[in-house]
């Protein structure tokens, strides 16, 4: 069997309460040692400032203007002008009075005003702290204060929000760089309160008349304080070093330029997962490091596609869920296909997904089906694209699979947490082994497993499971102001995610669980009520669903969002010519999801206690909105138990009444 990780350290087996602790993998081109780190791209500010000096004329930040409510067509700064109002916004920074460790707030959606911001902090050893866009004002205050943050860069839609008189960023900020322009009423509201206002202009301006000259980070010098939003409780501020988010972007250039298909400066990303996340940023940053283009959506995700046709990137990367709904795009047109040409279409798929199951390329294993069939799926992706990456919580290998045949383009997942950059595994292109897992561990990281006895996971094991631990150079510092968690989750050196992973005999590793959704019910078994939730959405009825667990019920409830083409077609099967909202609100369609839910719980062999014994139906996917779920589309559980609180009692009322 081909290996594909370096086993450098063998396994221990736990003594004295201590867990056991799996082998430790490595990187095959770190088998010997971490290669040295190119002695030019010490820091994020090295990154760019090479790019600029090699490829001046490039494109780098493109993006969409709005004239009279119509989106153009992309327009774009080079290198070089990028490079430019970098060094003026910096010097308006140092202006205004931030120093060197000064923390500088970015608040609103991807733009180049978003990284001009972002590296202007790095050129003055400034500290880049972003907001989340996808969160309320509460979050923005909390980190606001909580990372003493006095300058802020913010989107006009969101200045409002800063300068309400009851919030913390009235009475701390010292002032307020819009991305555009500042209208006259909140201009006025600022002066108010005493905080000073600018436009996009007008800071350059200020810049070009006060130069500083600039103050350039060493590589033990904060870059950023990141924060994460968390399934419950407080942001936690993630503290990213210059050497860090370097050795990374190292790492990953590496790891590419060692397969055929390079990834190069001609290369176009499409940015649309939020900046004030690490995959997004880290993305970029590496983009940047190839003198590479980056075009930003124009902010709207309904119509992403007309970004994608605009733009023709050659670079996707997303959340499972856009990839589900590219899959769901592609298999309704399908539907709608003539008997015939949907027959000629699946043995095409099946014929190609043979040939890469036998080694071959996705580019080789069938030209001819390519041309025929998937050509025309790949147009939809603009018709340039060469690499999909998904990242952010598992995609299904039903869906991965799909995509790796019918994409025409490399597809990978990828594992990664704030933490480690974002990049801690990802997979190897057209290894089709690797199909439903994360990969190999990154360049400059270690990665081992560690017992989780209370769940039954055993990394020295007939099946090598646990706790997913992670070493090397591309690790956070700490949590900001935090030294409590930081000493919780840092120990030895290794930095514990709360995953559970298994590491397959080729050395590829395979997320299946979720140390911190364990709960206990009543009864005193142990359930893991992410991976049910993973499980039980693998029904076609499931677009979304939430699994709640109470330590003192004994059953596990859900809440439901159901597949509306599914629930239609069950109800014409029945005769019901119904609104799908009304037949949300059926007993019937209630008690067929259950029975749907019971049959994939059989199917996947699951215990008698972690099948769901009630259902609340929802008509409204869970939305950021509703503050339900993360930035990256992942449930919020404490909100969604405040949410739905009121159904969940019922729902365990009715089950205890027919205990009765």
């Amino acid at each position: 069997m081909k290996s594909f990780a370096a086993k450098v350290e063998e396994g221990v087996k736990g003594e004295n309460g201590k867990p056991s602790v799996g082998p430790v993998y490595r990187n095959l081109l770190s088998e010997k040692g971490f290669p040295p780190i190119d002695s030019d791209i010490t820091t994020a500010w090295d990154i760019f400032c090479k790019s600029v000096e090699k490829f001046p004329g490039n494109k780098m930040l493109g993006w969409r203007p709005i004239v009279d409510k119509k989106v153009g067509p992309y327009v774009w700064k080079t290198y070089k002008e990028a490079y430019e109002e970098v060094l003026q916004i910096g010097s308006a920074l140092r202006a205004l009075g931030a120093e060197p460790g000064c923390r500088v707030g970015i608040y609103g959606i991807n733009c180049p005003q978003w990284i001009i911001a972002m590296e202007a902090c790095a050129a003055h050893t400034l500290i880049c702290v972003p907001l989340y866009d996808t969160l309320g004002s509460g979050a923005v205050d909390y980190i606001v204060d909580h990372a003493e943050i006095d300058f802020v860069f913010v989107q006009d839609t969101k200045i409002k929000g800063l300068l309400e008189p009851d919030s913390i960023c009235s009475k701390r900020l010292k002032a307020i760089v819009c991305f555009t322009n500042v209208s006259k009423e909140d201009s006025i509201k600022a002066s108010e309160i005493g905080v000073k206002t600018y436009s996009w202009l007008d800071f350059l301006h200020m810049g070009r008349e006060k130069p500083e000259e600039i103050s350039p980070p060493k590589p033990f010098n904060t870059c950023t304080i990141m924060y994460t939003s968390g399934t419950s409780g407080d942001p936690k501020g993630v503290v990213l070093t210059h050497e860090a988010v370097a050795t990374f972007v190292v790492g990953v250039d590496l790891f590419m330029d060692q397969f055929e298909d390079k990834m190069t400066h001609e290369d176009v990303y499409l940015s649309f997962l939020p900046l004030a996340h690490i995959l997004d940023r880290m993305n970029e940053e590496y983009f940047f490091r190839k003198g590479a283009s980056v075009g930003y959506y124009h902010g709207d995700l309904n119509v992403l596609r007309d970004d994608i046709q605009e733009l023709k990137p050659t670079y996707l990367a997303g959340v499972p869920r856009v990839f589900e709904r590219i899959h769901e795009g592609i298999q309704k047109a399908l539907q709608e296909l003539n008997p015939r040409r949907r027959f000629i279409f699946n043995a095409l798929y099946k014929h190609k997904l043979s040939w890469l199951n036998r080694g071959y390329s996705h580019s080789k294993a069938s030209p001819m089906a390519d041309l025929i069939a998937f050509r025309k799926i790949r147009d939809k992706l603009g018709g340039r694209i060469r690499l999909l990456i998904s990242g952010g919580a598992p995609l299904s290998p039903e869906i991965e699979e799909f995509l790796r045949v019918t994409c025409c383009c490399f597809v990978l997942q990828g594992y990664g947490l704030t933490e480690t950059l974002g990049g801690t595994a990802l997979c190897v292109p057209d290894e089709m082994c690797m199909l439903g897992t994360v990969g190999i561990p990154a360049v400059y990281n270690e990665i081992r497993l560690e017992e989780v006895a209370e769940m039954g996971y055993d990394p020295l094991g007939e099946n090598p499971a646990g706790e997913i631990c992670i070493r090397g150079k591309c690790l956070f510092s700490g949590y900001y102001k935090n030294p409590e968690l930081t000493d919780e989750v840092l120990k030895d050196g290794w930095f514990h995610t709360g995953d559970i992973g298994e590491i397959q005999p080729n050395g590829v590793l395979k997320i299946i669980d979720r140390k911190k959704n364990l709960i206990k019910l009543s009864q005193g078994e142990y359930v893991a009520l992410e991976n049910l939730e993973n499980i039980y959405g693998q029904n076609s009825l499931v677009q979304e669903i939430w699994v709640y667990g109470d330590s003192f019920k004994s059953m596990l409830v859900a809440v439901i969002v159901p597949n509306p083409e599914v629930v239609n077609r069950w109800a014409k099967d029945l005769g019901l010519n119904k609104p799908f909202e009304e037949l949300c609100s059926l007993t019937e369609l209630q008690e067929h999801i259950i029975l749907e839910l019971k049959s994939t719980a059989e199917k996947n062999k699951l215990k008698r206690f972690e099948y769901i014994k009630a259902v609340t139906v929802e008509i409204k996917p869970f939305d950021l909105e509703r503050d339900l779920v993360t930035a990256t589309l992942k449930n919020k559980r404490n909100n969604l138990l405040k949410y739905y609180q009121v159904q969940v009692d019922e729902m365990y009322r009715k089950l205890a009444s027919k205990k009765i």
